[in-house]
């Protein structure tokens, strides 16, 4: 028996398993993602664009470009575009075609395109024409072409047609709508044969206007002298720009240059069913719509070039599209919105200031908003200010009357004794006089010695009564020119009596200058007796040896000062930040409101008191009041 065992025998299921891998491997090739669909396959496709005036020509070359960049967007396969300029259409004259048609046929001779796209009525006539010769198996789509100019019998069922329908009926019924008052409608059409064949259509279809307004035809003119007509048109006439490739005279004209240079001097409103030439020169209307003409293009291209056959795409011919109106033209021409037909979009409107500087003028608007604000609040809070002032005056005005009479409460034994003296006197000299009337013979002239005496008593009592009623009466808080000099006169009047009754020398010195000030009399009065009645009990109280009050007066610069010092103890030195605190007292039964008020008084008139002690003794307070500017100050 041999020592080697097969293969087999170790592994009998081996085919099974190698046979379950090719199914895997097979499997998973199929799921594997192949290249992307949307990405281009095989060859480049050969599109051939034959343009009738030219790549520039308006409006036909605005086709061109949107039906190309449409192409190269939507193709889902590599293009290789190739275009080519039927340059005999815009000639009066043109010449034999045969050169062009050679060309072509040499240069396509060996692969012809894939497909073929005439833009305009020249070149779909043309590629008709030369079909047979040129590309007899090849694909066309004749677009951007008036159905009337379409040659149906010679149409192959390799042969798609974009047509586009000129109405020209509505479309100068929509300029009479647009400007009711036209009078005169001058019409701009080139000499090509081309134009030509629409100058006759224009005026067949026009025939049912020719009793609203005049019909002029410029066909025949050169266009310098197009030019110089339109230039001195009469009021409510319009342009009607058809196409201009060439003029009566025969000279050709490039892209829409003709149309820019009539623009410039024309001083009518031009108008034109061509899109092309919107947005540039032409006031708008109903227009063919060039994204709708390329978009039906370019579908039936790419059917097409899927292998659909041009005769089953049927595309009916393109009316005009929805008015569309220049806002620049309608603005120049006083053309009014609510004469636009129904459903016309404006376009080219030119942005408000709002809308140019929305956020500047929102910003400014904020900036605005916010100032009147504040200068509200501002002036509101100015008149409550203004109110407070006048409440805080009035509560002034009470709480110093208050204190007045505090403090003649205070002076009402110096007041008796005031009005006791000339009453007594009054009546001893009447009762003398009495006497000597009832003699025989009374001396005339010692009677009228005796009536002046009862005068000059009268008069003194009168004086103190005067200076009472001064002091008591109740009036409100008015700033006036004042001599300070004389209001503080008055007030030590009023003391002196009490001065002198409690044996306290109370001197007066002023300056040689007038001190005038603005402020209230009553109340800068109060200040001076409320300082000099404090001063008299400082000295009472501490029965000084040198009982002396004395009150001066003196310009300081730009302020009128009062001093009034005593002989007095002098203040507490950890009182004198305190002694003109609401309630503060070193008096055992005062109120601590003196001090107060005056300090209160005293910066109403917008002035400054201090207190402060003197080195040889006693307490010196000092009152500053502001001179008024331009205020003469006299010697």
């Amino acid at each position: 028996m041999s020592g080697h065992v097969p293969t087999a025998a170790i592994n009998p299921g081996w085919p099974v398993l190698v046979a379950r891998l090719c199914v895997c491997l097979v499997v998973l090739a199929t799921l594997l993602p192949g290249p992307a669909s949307g990405e281009p396959r095989g060859e480049p496709k050969r599109v051939l664009m034959l343009h009738s005036f030219g790549r520039d020509f308006l409006p036909w070359s605005a086709y061109a470009r949107t039906i190309r960049t449409e192409l190269e967007q939507q193709s889902p396969w590599p293009l290789e575009l190739q275009e080519h300029n039927l340059l005999s259409a815009r000639f009066d004259n043109p010449g034999p075609e045969a050169p062009f048609v050679d060309y072509l046929r040499s240069l396509y001779s060996g692969r012809p395109p894939d497909i073929v796209v005439s833009v305009g009525a020249p070149a779909a006539r043309f590629v008709q024409k030369y079909r047979a010769e040129l590309f007899p198996k090849t694909p066309m789509v004749l677009t951007a072409v008036e159905q009337r100019l379409v040659n149906r019998t010679d149409l192959t069922d390799s042969d798609t047609v974009i047509a586009v329908h000129n109405d020209f009926s509505a479309f100068f019924d929509s300029i009479l709508q647009v400007l009711p008052d036209t009078r005169t409608i001058a019409v701009v059409i080139g000499a090509s044969p081309l134009e030509k064949f629409w100058l006759e259509e224009v005026k067949r279809e026009v025939k049912p206007f020719e009793n609203r307004v005049a019909f002029v035809w410029y066909a025949d003119l050169s266009f310098a002298e197009i030019l110089k007509r339109a230039s001195a048109l009469p009021p409510h006439t319009v342009l009607f720009w058809g196409l201009m490739s060439v003029d009566g005279a025969g000279v050709p004209h490039e892209g829409d240059l003709a149309l820019r240079n009539l623009h410039a001097v024309a001083n009518a409103p031009i108008f034109s069913f061509q899109e092309g030439f919107f947005g540039r020169s032409t006031v708008g209307g109903p227009m063919h719509s060039i994204g709708a003409s390329s978009n039906k293009t370019v579908n039936a291209a790419i059917r097409i070039l899927g292998g659909e056959k041009p005769a089953d795409i049927k595309v009916q011919p393109i009316g005009f599209a929805s008015p569309k109106y220049d806002w620049r033209e309608m603005q120049r021409w006083g053309i009014n919105e609510s004469n636009l037909p129904p459903g016309s979009e404006v376009l080219f409107r030119e942005p408000s200031i709002w809308e140019r500087y929305s956020w500047q003028m929102s910003l400014i608007a904020c900036v605005i908003l916010i100032q009147g604000g504040l200068i509200g609040g501002l002036l509101h809070e100015r008149r409550r200010r203004r109110l407070a002032e006048v409440e805080s005056r009035q509560r002034l005005t009470e709480l110093a009357h208050l204190n007045r009479y505090s403090a003649v409460g205070e002076l009402t034994t110096s007041i008796a004794h005031e009005l006791n003296q000339p009453l007594g006197s009054i009546l001893t000299n009447a009762e003398t006089a009495e006497l000597m009337l009832k003699g025989a013979s009374p001396n005339l002239e010692e009677l009228g010695e005796i009536l002046a005496d009862i005068r000059r008593d009268d008069q003194r009592a009168s004086e103190v009564i005067r200076r009472l009623r001064s002091v008591l009466k109740k009036t409100p808080f008015e700033m006036k020119h004042i001599d300070l000099n004389e209001t503080v006169r008055q007030a030590i009047g009023f003391v002196a009596a009490v001065a002198h009754g409690r044996g306290i020398a109370l001197k007066y010195g002023t300056t040689a200058a007038d001190l005038n000030v603005k402020g209230d009399a009553v109340q800068l009065q109060q200040v001076v007796l409320n300082l000099i009645i404090n001063a008299m009990d400082a000295i009472s109280d501490a029965e000084a040896k040198e009982r002396e009050v004395s009150v001066t007066t003196n310009l300081s610069g730009a302020s009128a000062e009062i001093r009034i010092s005593d002989t007095g103890p002098g203040i507490a030195t950890g009182d004198l930040k305190s002694v003109f605190d609401p309630f503060f007292s070193t008096k055992p039964q005062g109120m601590g409101m003196g001090l107060a008020i005056v300090r209160t008084i005293v910066e109403a008139h917008h002035g400054q008191v201090s207190a402060a002690n003197q080195s040889s003794g006693g307490a010196l307070f000092t009152i500053r009041l502001p001179i008024p500017r331009g205020r003469p100050i006299s010697a």
